[in-house]
């Protein structure tokens, strides 16, 4: 069985299934934010979404991070790091991308497992 969440008419915030649950990009509410606020706030939807599927950020099997500016790296690692539990980094990817608002400055997508 597929359980998803938040439905809309083009996407579903998450969905979980076979005890994983996979996100749609999160991005930030607030893009007049530099990159450590947004990346903040798109931590703070991840673990919203996770909670709510069973999971947390330790369980977290997988992310790729979209970055408009790649030269925003190392601000938004030092957020990342900061959130990420030790010994629980997962594997990641991060590139360079246009995202679908001019203001934001970051999406990342996870798939993590549920308890």
């Amino acid at each position: 069985m597929i359980k998803r969440f938040d439905v809309g008419p083009r996407l579903s915030e998450m969905a979980v299934h076979k005890g994983v649950a996979y996100l749609a990009g999160q991005v930030p509410d607030d893009g007049s934010a530099d990159i450590a606020g947004q990346t903040r706030q798109v931590l703070a939807s991840i673990d919203a979404l996770l909670a709510r599927a069973g999971s947390d950020k330790s369980r977290i099997l997988m992310a790729q991070i979209f970055l408009v500016d790649l030269s925003d790296f190392a601000a938004m690692n030092a957020v990342w790091e900061a959130w990420v539990p030790a010994g629980d980094a997962p594997p990641r990817a991060t590139v360079q991308a246009r995202l679908a608002k001019p203001e934001w400055k970051i999406e990342i997508v996870v798939t993590a497992a549920v308890a």
